[in-house]
């Protein structure tokens, strides 16, 4: 039963006392079953006492993904302190930043590791080669709270800087004891999420709090063909996937889930699509859509998605986990009615403590409920999403994603959600790029749907009879495949500039129209020189800039063009040709 004083490690020790013989973890080179864990755990959190380890003390840990990243969390926790994993992928001086910032004097790595020990740590044990056998076996006796942190994650942060998210045992616990995964669909979770992100507090409490087992994928990349087979030998029953590693398995594999009983996806817009396809490949597999965020310890509400299974525009991220609620406010925090979107308030079961050391971010974050009782948080996730008529939450974007384009306030995820609901497109992502200074152009990446040869025309008709122009990008980007960051998610950043799209070959004019329409082009433009089989959108034209040049054609040539015909044919050559049949 879960109580205010309960803490994770008590949790996990009164399971471990059931099902002391059953295999915890299990890995490439080590299994452990739950009475070696605890023992472990045990004899390592006595020698984290020794190095001063207590109540709020953090632990960092930089390790790759073994089961001795388990003994490593769990023994910080039963030494009475808290977990504080940093990412081995990061650069050095960010791994020593977080270091610093958070306090932590006693690094738990292992030998991959060894080469990155950060010099500011007081005390480094390699826990693969640590001996700790005149330890006792049994846990140590230290008072701590459920109030308590059990772990701080370092999450991307606005000022430059990462912000821990410190959570409390009684919000990992709530988590991992909810009502949602009160089925048989999660008895052997595959570990694959970089343990330094918040995915890893489902994929370790989930399990071994329910006396299943967890199986640690092997670091580094993994492909589909290595998944199917991880997924295959060990007999997964449950497993995460991002959203856009969701997409990807759905488009290329579906079938490499076939076994899992649920996988959870979510972290970003959920292509409908590719929940038809999981399905359709693994008819009685549950798509669960989740959405959450660190500050709420990881997930807030679900959606259970089912065969038959019919898409439509979006997936719905469901309704609140236990003991969560869900507020959707406008800017004087007023609940805004059902369909209208507005922010995204969460309190109740799940709010972090807040920010390590930072009480400004986390009063700007963190905010008083004034729909609950004296001294209630809710947290601000910047989300803009809407109820649907069913009482489901709908993401519709980020708020900080908002961006401004020719005076109009735009939703990037509105514009990926309409590209995508093109049967050609398989993924898609949008970015608004300065390519000319003060002057922003949405940029649309697009992936082909497997085995299509993608008409970027017919993908900007399509999108253009769903979105207002101003919201249609200036330009398309055929694109192998999108990618992803460390933790999955789409790498913004790492997408390719825009290329003109022209010929490879300059073609000059032939005749005044088409020399007429050139000087348009490039003064509206602001290029120096149009070939007349340049397109006007791939040269970065937009609904504004072409009506634009629909009124200088009408000023110098006296021709009254409609927008259509400029979409239709985006070229000079095109558009001479529509010209030269009215002047005969």
């Amino acid at each position: 039963m879960l109580t205010e004083s309960l803490t994770v490690h008590a949790a996990f020790a009164a399971q471990a006392a059931q099902t002391p013989d059953a295999v915890a973890v299990a890995g490439a080179e080590l299994s452990l079953t739950y009475r070696e864990l605890d023992e472990q755990a045990n004899r390592l959190a006595h020698r984290l006492r020794e190095l001063g380890v207590g109540p709020e003390v953090p632990v960092a840990i930089l390790m790759r993904r073994t089961p001795h990243v388990v003994v490593a969390f769990l023994a910080a926790l039963k030494a009475g302190g808290y977990y504080q994993p940093v990412h081995s992928a990061y650069p050095a001086d960010r791994q020593q930043w977080i270091v610093e910032h958070s306090g932590a004097r006693v690094l738990l790595a292992d030998e991959a590791m060894n080469q990155q020990v950060l010099p500011s740590v007081k005390e480094v044990l390699l826990i693969d080669g640590i001996d700790l056998s005149d330890q006792p076996a049994t846990a140590p006796e230290v008072a701590v709270d459920g109030a308590a942190p059990a772990y701080a994650m370092y999450t991307s942060g606005s000022t430059g800087h990462p912000k821990g998210v410190a959570v409390r045992h009684r919000d990992a616990l709530a988590l991992a004891l909810d009502s949602t995964w009160d089925t048989n669909r999660h008895e052997r979770v595959l570990m694959l999420a970089p343990h330094a992100f918040n995915v890893s507090t489902y994929e370790i409490w989930v399990p071994l709090l329910h006396g299943g087992q967890i199986v640690i994928a092997p670091e580094g990349e993994l492909d589909i063909a290595n998944l199917a087979r991880l997924i295959r030998e060990h007999r997964i029953t449950g497993v995460h996937l991002t959203a856009g590693l969701f997409r990807v398995i759905a488009e290329d594999a579906p079938e490499s889930l076939a076994g899992v009983r649920e996988v959870l996806t979510g972290g970003d817009v959920i292509a409908p699509g590719a929940v038809s396809r999981v399905l359709a490949a693994n008819p009685d597999l549950v798509v669960r859509a989740m959405y959450g965020a660190t500050e709420a310890t990881v997930f807030s509400t679900n959606s259970p998605i089912t065969a038959p299974y019919s898409p439509t525009t979006s997936v719905p991220v469901g309704r609140p986990m236990d003991g969560v609620s869900l507020h959707v406010l406008d800017e004087r925090l007023d609940q805004v009615p059902a369909g209208t979107v507005g922010e995204l308030y969460i309190s109740g079961i799940g709010i972090a403590l807040g920010y390590v050391g930072r009480p400004d971010q986390t009063g700007e974050r963190f905010v008083a409920n004034p729909y609950g009782g004296p001294g209630e948080r809710m947290y601000r996730t910047g989300d803009l999403v809407r109820f649907t008529a069913d009482g489901d939450i709908e993401f519709v974007g980020r708020a900080n994603d908002q961006v401004k384009i020719l005076g109009f306030r735009v939703e990037l995820a509105e514009i990926e959600a309409a590209i995508v609901s093109h049967p050609e497109v398989g993924d898609a992502a949008v970015v608004a790029r300065e390519l000319k200074p003060g002057e922003k152009r949405l940029i649309g990446y697009l992936r082909p749907e497997t085995g299509t040869a993608l008409d970027v025309a017919s993908v900007r008709e399509h999108v253009r009879t769903g979105l207002p122009e101003y919201m249609v990008p200036t330009a398309f980007v055929v694109i192998e495949q999108l990618p992803l960051t460390p933790n999955g998610k789409i790498d913004r950043a790492a997408l390719p500039l825009p290329t003109p799209q022209g010929p490879t070959a300059y073609r000059a004019p032939d005749g005044p129209v088409e020399l007429a329409l050139c000087t348009a082009f490039s003064e509206v433009l602001g290029v120096e020189r149009v070939s007349v089989e340049d397109s006007f959108f791939d040269l970065g034209g937009h609904s504004l800039l072409a009506m634009r040049l629909l009124n200088r054609i009408r000023a110098e040539l006296g021709v009254e063009l409609k927008i259509n015909t400029l979409f239709d044919t985006p070229t000079v050559a095109g558009l001479a040709g529509s010209i030269r049949p009215k002047e005969q």
